[in-house]
């Protein structure tokens, strides 16, 4: 009855778990799984982070390539993917230092917006039903603005809002305390508010000035 009940208290696996040690035994089409599995989303959190999907690409190899070797680090006390993505950032900050010669981009440091901090009041910035954005027009606007946040603030806000990661997750794959990843996604959050409230207040102003000229 205790044996039972020990078993039922057990945690249930991981499918990933099962998967590298498969690979760990030299199973390699257990890794092409993995690969397969978390591909499109390593590319996409890699194209977020270098706004490049040549470098995106190269950092999505080198992530899977460099997880491969170091597979036996891997101890499965948290996700694979999570550790996956750790290294994926890590790869992708290291493209933007190469890119930007003397410039250094570190998740570790803070960084603040060239305004200094983010005001408090903010306007509203979802659009009104005049301005009729499609969907596709409005993921587009999105993804824009998104790309102008700083690579500190991008990163959180991609893996905790857009690939939907957890904020345990998110701070474990940056290397960052709890409150850290809070706090950058807080910034995050109210920076794109801030430049969506911008950007459709910038397309209504000219709305009206095409409908003015047009009356004259």
């Amino acid at each position: 009855m205790a044996t039972i009940q020990s078993v039922a208290n057990e945690p249930e696996q991981h499918p990933d778990v099962a998967l590298v040690e498969r690979v760990k035994t030299g199973d390699i089409s257990a890794y092409d799984e993995l690969v397969r599995k978390y591909e499109r989303q390593i590319f996409r959190i890699a194209q977020h982070i270098t706004q490049n999907r040549e470098d995106a690409e190269d950092v999505m190899q080198d992530a899977f390539l460099k997880a491969y070797e170091k597979l036996d680090q891997f101890q499965g006390n948290s996700k694979f993917y999570t550790w996956l993505v750790r290294i994926a950032v890590n790869e992708s900050l290291m493209r933007l230092r190469k890119r930007r010669t003397g410039k250094m981009v570190s998740i570790d440091e803070d960084i603040e917006t060239d305004e200094g901090s983010v005001p408090r009041d903010l306007a509203d910035w979802a659009p009104d039903p005049e301005q009729n954005y499609t969907q596709a027009e409005l993921a587009e606007i999105l993804r824009k603005t998104i790309q102008g946040l700083p690579p500190g603030f991008r990163v959180v806000f991609v893996l905790r809002d857009v690939d939907g990661l957890s904020t345990e997750e998110t701070a474990e794959s940056l290397g960052l305390s709890v409150p850290a990843v809070k706090s950058r996604l807080l910034r995050a959050r109210l920076q794109l508010r801030e430049r969506l409230a911008r950007y459709f207040k910038r397309k209504k102003v000219a709305r009206e000035k095409g409908v003015k000229s047009d009356v004259h």
